[in-house]
């Protein structure tokens, strides 16, 4: 995988001594090196999330997905070498990660697990990111940095709507909302950077991300402390940082891989067991720290991801940018070692069953949010995680498939606010209820 390391110099365990490299010396196993990686400070308490099981009944075609059923056991037998008694029903696995926080939830709280920790042992004040109206990930920011009093500044494009709901709501409760316009959004890095620039002001710094993450891993692989000391450091006035949109940063990966080791423990999924996991992706990240942790612990491990923002060529291209500042930032040459092996990627990109413009739904897709929510308990949305179900249902439908299908659940259901105000149509419709076809 040498396109990871363009600006990476890619060495063998014998060009290197151990001592220079501290924690992430050669001699470590795969999974000595990811728990030596992990072993950080966390926004989550713990990395476990609930597990329900969903058994799909009735493969009649018709209606939109097909005359299909769910069932939702809430309570599975996990664990490797279980045996199902109702095997012989089609079903895949739901990791419940929209149920980790009320507004901070599904990947955008993975994705923040590791970085706002990080923000916090480096003294910022400010975090400017992005994104649109309903943007989860903005929503997030602003409600995890009031949490920890940061103030958070949300870049959301184009106008302001006649009336706050979803997810902008939550950005406007809990930040500085700051209405850009769509061909200046259009330009994300230099919109970010030069906001950030205004609100460090002239006394402030603006600062990296990924500086912060190789720090600490050089003070941590020569044995010196990961926290500064507030009262011996001198600080700007503000020192501010931007995140991208998504949080499509490097940092990001290590709370999704943090999930990987967890589901891979013997009394979860195991690491003996095929499995695919099928994920809706957004910037791609959450994908790639899926795939990344998969390849690091060695799991036999297929992930899925369905494309919805972009084209294959823009996600490879996300993917090849993450792995090279992860390597960047890790200076492991166990981790180079390891991506020295693979040729096509640690993700598997698919598109949509029925693709479409990024943002649009279809007629129906809201109704079987609706028969979804009623016969299982689980919210969706149409934008994201109807897709990421819809994948799910297939393979788990497949008779020939021996792997376990497990799709990640990325939570962002307040979003079905802001999609009720752009579709009234599709909303009237639920007023009959859910549909005999359906």
């Amino acid at each position: 995988m040498d396109k990871y390391f363009t600006r990476t110099v890619l060495y063998t365990c014998h060009d290197i001594s151990n001592a220079e490299y501290g924690v992430f010396n050669c001699n470590l196993s795969n999974d000595e090196f990811v728990s030596k990686l992990l072993d950080r400070s966390w926004a989550l308490s713990m990395p476990e999330a609930k597990i329900h099981q969903i058994k799909i009944f009735d493969r009649r075609e018709g209606g939109l997905y097909g005359n299909i059923s769910f069932l939702n056991n809430t309570q599975p037998h996990l664990g490797e070498g279980t045996v199902d008694k109702n095997q012989h029903l089609p079903s895949f696995y739901i990791v419940r990660d929209d149920l980790l926080h009320p507004l901070v939830n599904g990947n955008k709280a993975r994705k923040l697990d590791a970085l706002l920790p990080l923000l916090q042992d480096n003294f910022v004040t400010d975090v400017v990111t992005c994104g649109g109206c309903q943007s989860a990930h903005a929503a997030a920011v602003a409600v995890s940095c009031a949490e920890r009093g940061l103030r958070s500044h949300l870049l959301v494009r184009g106008e302001e709507p006649e009336t706050l709901t979803g997810y902008n709501l939550i950005s406007s409760l809990y930040g500085n909302v700051i209405y850009v316009p769509r061909s200046q959004y259009a330009r994300r890095e230099v919109m970010l950077a030069t906001h950030a620039e205004s609100v460090a002001g002239s006394c402030g710094s603006v600062e990296g991300l990924n500086d912060y993450m190789e720090a600490l891993f050089a003070k941590r692989a020569f044995g010196k402390q990961n926290v500064l000391q507030e009262d011996t450091v001198k600080f700007p006035d503000r020192k501010v940082v931007i995140v991208n949109e998504g949080a499509g940063d490097a940092v990001g990966l290590l709370g999704v891989m943090r999930l990987v080791q967890y589901l891979s423990q013997n009394h979860v999924f195991g690491r003996k067991q095929a499995i695919k996991i099928v994920v809706d992706s957004g910037t791609g990240t959450t994908a790639v720290g899926l795939g990344l942790g998969a390849l690091c612990l060695g799991l036999p491990w297929k992930i899925t991801a369905v494309m919805l923002a972009d084209k294959i060529d823009g996600y490879k291209k996300a993917e090849e940018r993450l792995i090279s500042e992860f390597v960047r930032s890790c200076n492991s040459p166990l981790l180079s070692a390891i991506l020295g092996n693979v040729n096509d990627g640690v993700v598997h990109w698919v598109e949509r069953s029925i693709p479409r413009k990024f943002g649009n739904i279809l007629e129906g897709e809201v109704q079987e949010c609706q028969k979804i929510a009623q016969q299982t308990g689980v919210l969706l949305d149409p934008i994201y995680t109807l897709a990421a179900w819809n994948l799910a249902t297939q393979l788990g439908q497949d008779a020939s498939e021996d792997a376990k299908v497990v799709m990640l659940h990325t939570g962002g259901t307040l979003g079905m606010f802001g999609l009720a105000q752009r579709y009234k149509s599709y909303f009237q419709m639920l007023k009959g209820g859910v549909s005999s076809h359906l």
